[in-house]
């Protein structure tokens, strides 16, 4: 039985898939009964172009197997729409696209073990604010956070980052959004595109997904963990399966 809320708020979440078969599944999924947090989610079946022009689309559910444009894809949505909270299923074992989909800024990896349940428990979580993704690849991504190798001397000439830019790029590497790193750093959004620019600019990428690599390849990171406790405990905010 559905939990009873005086006012559940309403939220489109968008549906995308190149096989009708497949889509149809995923919308059965939201038949079922289930506790959102007070949320009640209503799937939208449309293209990616539609969904992203669309106002009330909040959260997308992308299937990577099915996916033409698969990684692009994340991409696409989070140049054109960074709000977006994404949640991907893709293929088992492939641990470097778990990897790259959360450093894209998807909030949560499922493959074709899971079932209704574990899609419904996993979409919460999103909703929560939180990441859900196999245990052992958040751990290894932690490890890569915090505990990034100190570069030969050879790369001892790398970029340079101001404080503000190593603050922003911390922040993307935990897959937030624009809006999310301009409310926790109080600055404006077009403030942080525009340190995104920079970044990008300095580490000589093009888009998110290789800006998030390269600090990872490039020990652009903090390695004490210390650092990381004055931003807000992001990675906090991650639910392991």
């Amino acid at each position: 039985m559905k939990p009873k809320f005086t006012n559940p708020r309403t939220i489109r979440i968008g549906l995308l898939s190149a096989e009708p078969i497949r889509l149809a599944g995923l919308a059965s999924i939201f038949d079922q009964p289930a506790n959102y947090n007070q949320l009640q989610f209503v799937p939208v079946i449309a293209n990616l172009q539609q969904l992203l022009a669309s106002p009330t689309i909040e959260y997308i559910v992308l299937d990577l197997l099915a996916s033409q444009g698969s990684l692009k894809d994340l991409e696409t949505i989070r140049q054109q729409r960074s709000d977006i909270r994404l949640i991907v299923i893709g293929p088992a074992g492939d641990d470097e696209l778990v990897m790259n989909a959360i450093l894209a800024g998807a909030r949560a990896y499922l493959d074709l073990t899971a079932d209704a349940a574990i899609v419904c428990k996993a979409i919460g979580e999103v909703t929560a604010g939180s990441i859900w993704a196999p245990r052992r690849l958040l751990s290894s991504l932690i490890d890569r956070l915090l505990h990034v190798p100190a570069e030969p001397a050879a790369n001892a000439a790398g970029p340079q980052l101001t404080p503000r830019e190593q603050q922003v790029l911390e922040l993307i590497l935990l897959a937030h959004s624009t809006r999310e790193i301009a409310t926790q750093l109080g600055i404006e959004q077009r403030t942080v595109k525009a340190y995104v620019g920079r970044l990008m600019h300095k580490t000589g990428v093009d888009n998110r997904i290789k800006l998030s690599l390269s600090a990872l390849n490039h020990a652009l990171v903090p390695q004490n963990p210390a650092q990381k406790s004055s931003m807000g405990g992001g990675i906090g905010n991650i639910t392991a399966r």
